[in-house]
This record gives C-alpha cells, sequence and structure tokens, in this order.
C-alpha cells in the first residue's frame, strides 16, 4: 500500500493540531458540542487534520499519481512536505472551517479532489458525537456512519444527514419553529415568571433545600447552602448573608456587597450532608440527613431572585417577594390541570415516573436523598415549564404536517427542537448549580454524574439570559448554520 502523508516523520504539526483541539473546548457558537453533550467527543481539530494527513499520499507517491493522471499537473508534483505539513497546520483552527468558506479548507479540498478520481469513501463505525465524519464530509469525501447508540444516531442525522439533505431551507424552517414553540410557551407560562415593576426581568430563582434542625430546643428550618456567593468576580463581589434570629428560632437572609461581606461566604450550611444549624449551632450527621430527606421532611426555600433590565447592563439580586411566591404557588397549581391534560392526551404520565436505577453510582445519590423517580430532580414550576415547552414541541410537528411539509421535513425541523428542548431539560432541573464567577446557571452535567446539590439555581424560559429558550436555541441555530453552510458531497450519505 502506497506510504501517506500521515507516515512521513515530521509531516504532521503535532503541537500545532494539539494545541487547537485544547482551545477548541472553549469555543461555543457554531461548535457541535453545543447541540448535544457527548462525553467522548473528538475534537474537530484532531479529526480534520488527521483525515486529510492520513488520505494524502507521502510526495513521492502523490506526484507518481498525479502523472498518472495528467502530466501537466505540476501542481501536485511541487509539493513538499513542508508545505503538506503547513497547510494542515492552517486548517487545524476552527476560525478555518466555522464560516464554511476558508481558502485553506478549499485548497485541501481540491488536493483530495485531484488525488482520487472518485470522492474517497470514509466508514467510522462508531461514530458516537459525530466528529470525525463530520470532518471527512467537511473534506469531500463520501461519508459513511454509524452507532449502535441511539443518541448517536440521532446527534449523527441532526449533524450530518439533515443539513446535507436540505439545506439553507431547513435552517429558516428550524428558526420559524423554534420561535412558534417558544411564543406558544409563552402564552401558557409567563405568568409565573412576573417581571419587576420597574421592567426588570427574573433571569434566575435560587433556591435551597431545607431541613429542621434536630435540637429540639430549636427546630428552625435550616436553609442548606455549600456556600452563598452570588457574584465573585475581580471588581465585583456580592454574597447573601444569613442570620440566625435566636429568639424566633429562624435563619434570615440579607444581600452585602463589597466590604460589607464580613464573613466567608464559602462557608455555607452543609459540607459533605453534615448539616451546621446558624441558630444553635448544632450539626445533623451524613446519615441523618439523608433519612431526613427520605422520610419527607425536606423542604425548599427561595432565597434570591437574579434579575436584568433590558436597558442596563449586568445582572442585580434581590430577595424574594410574596410576589414572587405567589407566582410559584400559582404555578404549583396550574401544574396538576397541565399534567392531567397531556396524560390524557399522550396516553403516559408527561413528568418522568420511572425508578432511577440503584445501585448505579452515576446516578444512586438522588434516591439516597429521597428522589427515587426522575421527575423527582425538578421543582413544580420546572415540570410545568418542560412538559409546556414539551407540548408545543410535539404540536409544532402536528402543525407542520397539516401545513402540508414533506413527512422526512418535519422530522428534520422537529429534532432541532427537540435538541433545543433536551438542554432545556438540563437546565430546569433542581441539580443546576449557580456560578457566581460567571454569574450565570451551569446545566446538571458539569461532570459525568448526578450529584446531590443542595442549593440550585432555577432559569427562567424567557429571560433571555442563561439557560433561557432564547441562548439555548441560538445555539442550535448557530450549529444548523455552519452545518449547512459545509459543501454537499454527491455521495454523502448516513
Amino acid at each position: 500500500m502506497p506510504k501517506r502523508l500521515i507516515e512521513v516523520e515530521g509531516a504532521f504539526p503535532l503541537e500545532e493540531v494539539s494545541a487547537e483541539s485544547r482551545r477548541e473546548k472553549n469555543i461555543r457558537h457554531g461548535h457541535i458540542s453545543t447541540l448535544h453533550i457527548w462525553w467522548a467527543r473528538r475534537p474537530l481539530a484532531a479529526s480534520r487534520t488527521t483525515i486529510f494527513a492520513a488520505l494524502m499520499p507521502a510526495p513521492d507517491n502523490a506526484d507518481n499519481q498525479a502523472r498518472r493522471r495528467s502530466a501537466t499537473n505540476s501542481k501536485l508534483r511541487n509539493l513538499r512536505v513542508t508545505a503538506l505539513r503547513d497547510l494542515i497546520a492552517h486548517i487545524a483552527p476552527w476560525e478555518a472551517v466555522k464560516d464554511g468558506d476558508n481558502r485553506c479548507i478549499q485548497q485541501a479540498r481540491a488536493l483530495i479532489r485531484q488525488i482520487y478520481p472518485e470522492p474517497p469513501k470514509v466508514l467510522d463505525c462508531f461514530a458516537g458525537g459525530g466528529s470525525i465524519p463530520l470532518e471527512a464530509l467537511r473534506l469531500g469525501c463520501a461519508t459513511y456512519a454509524l452507532d449502535y447508540n441511539p443518541v448517536a444516531v440521532l446527534i449523527l442525522k441532526a449533524i450530518l444527514e439533515y443539513p446535507q439533505k436540505f439545506g439553507r431551507i431547513l435552517l429558516d424552517a428550524v428558526k420559524q419553529w423554534g420561535d412558534w414553540v417558544l411564543n406558544e410557551a409563552k402564552k401558557e407560562l409567563d405568568k409565573f415568571y412576573p417581571k419587576d415593576p420597574d421592567g426588570s426581568i427574573p433571569v434566575g430563582y435560587l433556591w435551597a433545600r431545607t431541613l429542621p434542625c434536630q435540637d429540639p430546643n430549636c427546630g428552625a428550618e435550616i436553609p442548606l447552602m455549600r456556600q452563598t456567593w452570588l457574584a465573585k468576580k475581580d471588581n465585583r463581589a456580592i454574597a447573601l448573608k444569613l442570620t440566625a434570629d435566636k429568639t424566633a428560632k429562624r435563619v434570615d437572609a440579607t444581600i452585602v456587597q463589597g466590604n460589607q461581606i464580613d464573613f466567608d461566604p464559602s462557608v455555607g450550611t452543609v459540607k459533605g450532608a453534615v448539616v451546621t444549624c446558624p441558630v444553635c449551632g448544632g450539626t445533623i450527621d451524613d446519615d441523618t440527613t439523608r433519612r431526613l430527606f427520605r422520610e419527607g421532611k425536606s423542604g425548599q426555600r427561595m432565597m434570591a431572585v437574579v434579575l436584568h433590565h433590558p436597558q442596563r447592563s449586568g445582572k442585580t439580586y434581590r430577595l424574594p417577594t410574596s410576589r414572587d411566591l405567589q407566582a410559584y404557588r400559582a404555578a404549583e397549581a396550574a401544574l396538576e390541570t397541565k399534567r392531567q391534560q397531556l396524560w390524557a392526551e399522550w396516553g403516559i404520565d408527561p413528568v418522568p415516573d420511572e425508578l432511577i436505577p440503584t445501585p448505579c453510582h452515576e446516578v444512586d445519590r438522588l434516591p439516597m436523598y429521597g428522589m427515587p423517580r426522575w421527575g423527582d430532580a425538578f421543582n413544580a414550576r420546572q415540570k410545568l415549564a418542560l412538559i409546556t415547552f414539551a407540548d408545543a414541541v410535539r404540536r409544532a410537528h402536528k402543525e407542520m404536517l397539516a401545513q402540508g411539509a414533506e413527512p422526512e421535513f418535519a422530522k428534520a425541523v422537529v429534532t432541532y427542537l427537540a435538541l433545543t428542548f433536551n438542554r432545556l431539560a438540563a437546565s430546569y432541573n433542581s441539580l443546576c448549580r449557580w456560578q457566581p464567577a460567571g454569574e450565570k446557571i451551569a446545566d446538571v452535567f458539569s461532570r459525568q454524574a448526578l450529584p446531590m446539590v443542595w442549593d440550585f439555581s432555577e432559569p427562567n424560559p424567557f429571560g433571555g439570559a442563561s439557560r433561557s429558550w432564547d441562548e439555548l436555541f441560538r445555539d442550535t441555530n448557530d450549529v444548523l448554520t455552519h452545518l449547512t453552510r459545509i459543501p454537499p458531497v454527491k455521495e454523502a450519505e448516513l
């Protein structure tokens, strides 16, 4: 078999490609990692460059093949290792591919076309998150990808098949129906996320789970917080200060900032499931903490509201008001009505009622703390928001068909809506932490497991900020914009 470029010593710029692969982890807009999580995803930079280097013959072999195809083809005959190495280094950065028309990528595709009379066939039998087949497609190869994991198959269809099959018309339709889903959900849900009188929009609600102090002489409701920072930046420090009212046996909270912070906000009321009561100083050991949760003795308390004003930059914080609590209680009441309605329509409980598998170290923390079913990982307003958006996505599909859309096209459009909804579910649960360094909400998959979270963040799907539908759908739209710019390959298929 003829020697390939990747086998030539010094022909592959390993250091440059490695650097770009590491940098890629922090790239968001348009990158396929923002469409759906896949733990074993290969870097696009490494995939792209190694495919090219494996397809290209070593310069001497390239010369011979070029001579056989055309005696006047001096371009390939003059290629040398240094020139090819430089080209590989230039196609490694994300900037080389994000807009779809970069000169270096065009040059790489042209070289492959000159070497191969037909698009070379690339098969990935375990394609997973789709990095290798996507980059083979980008280089003009006839690409075949498969996987036995149904999640991977869905990702591959969204990354490879649908953009190539439908192109720009798909992008326009996904944008149209994404807006439709948002507007339909907003009709039902907007009242449960009321704006402040000055027009400020609540973009997040910060909650703490609670337990009763076990000292019979105390009995205070303890808000369980691992830490109380709200904003922690070089030029901005805001924290929630917990104070004990020993007479009323109650824990109060105030918001302080700057030099008003005369305590250590990194120290909360719980660490490693051991709880300390701010009122009496008593502790609850970890076994008792878990038992109290399983016995249904826990509760939840809204601790702070995160706000953004459309005409001002940055976020502000305030304590919850009776209006915030009334809105939440109204959502609790609306949940059961919506749940029963959808149950009758769908034939299944719209709130996930499956048991969480135990023992299973990645997820068994939830049953240990009195949450035996998947639906227990969400508070009432999160459940209401999710089943309402799920209903809107399903109705969007029916509406597309009713308007005469071709069934396969409607399936493609709704796939991207469903992927956006999936990321919504990863953010609208009681396992999402507030990140004070970025003043934003992290989704549940900060690591490959579901840990117990004491204080959690609830986003506003209509807030336009962290974890809102707008923000999540913008990622979907950016990815699809990127994918539909990849020139089609005649033989490419899934």
